[in-house]
């Protein structure tokens, strides 16, 4: 794949920032139609969206050096030269949530109702921030003899000229069926919140599994487990409880 797309005097475009900005683009709109639809407060949604991009950013730049500790350690200058690269997503979900709570906080909105409206939206986003990953060649996985698999030949992350499990198309493939889904949630939901848990109950369900076919070791890990799958435990978790308290508050 090719990340460099084209560019325009001395300005480049690559396909990694040109994804993640129409899957943030992609999001807000989906947002903003949905809040109208359900006669929300739609002026609040670019706010949210801005709120949820800039605190998933920090926070998965955050988690990444965490999981980075040891080249920190060993050499300091690590932090500056990884500040435009390197995230773990499980930060900018984290962060996401935390800003958009600290935002309703703010504005005296219902968090669990902008959260059941944003979850879909922060679904289709990923969708197009791993066809960026598949462009720029990280997330990439496993070398493979496989029927389906991928070979890079000039990627700044991939191994180039060997093939590998297409981890990226699988992601991407679904977080697209997580989007559609979490729709038919939202259309059936009976009680605030019900969304927003099963994204956090979905998200990692077959991205766990992709988890074990990525190459892509510096990412770190917690026993056999990489950080992700360590962290999607405790978001499952989060979800089911989640779930079982909209479920209690319908019954009351």
């Amino acid at each position: 794949m090719k990340n460099e797309l084209f560019s325009i005097g001395p300005f480049t475009v690559y396909g990694y920032g040109l994804m993640i900005a129409l899957g943030v683009m992609a999001a807000w709109i989906a947002a903003e139609y949905r809040a109208r639809k359900l006669k929300m407060k739609d002026e609040h949604v670019f706010f949210l969206v801005l709120w949820c991009l800039l605190g998933g950013l920090v926070f998965s730049k955050i988690l990444f050096w965490i999981t980075e500790w040891k080249e920190i350690a060993a050499d300091p200058a690590f932090l500056f030269e990884t500040m435009a690269d390197g995230f773990v997503v499980y930060g900018g979900i984290i962060g996401g949530v935390l800003s958009g709570w600290m935002y309703c906080r703010i504005k005296n909105l219902k968090f669990l109702e902008y959260f059941d409206l944003m979850a879909p939206s922060v679904a289709l986003a990923q969708g197009f921030g791993r066809i960026g990953c598949l462009l720029a060649g990280c997330c990439y996985g496993k070398e493979t003899d496989g029927v389906f698999s991928i070979t890079f030949h000039a990627s700044d992350y991939a191994p180039n000229d060997v093939a590998l499990i297409p981890t990226q198309i699988y992601s991407s493939i679904l977080d697209f069926i997580h989007f559609a889904l979490l729709l038919f949630v939202a259309r059936k939901k009976t009680a605030d919140g019900q969304v927003g848990a099963c994204y956090l109950i979905f998200y990692r369900a077959g991205g766990f599994i992709l988890d074990f076919l990525r190459g892509d070791l510096i990412r770190g890990s917690v026993g056999s487990l990489s950080t992700s799958q360590f962290i999607s435990i405790f978001t499952f978790l989060v979800g089911v409880v989640l779930l079982l308290k909209c479920r209690k508050k319908r019954s009351v």
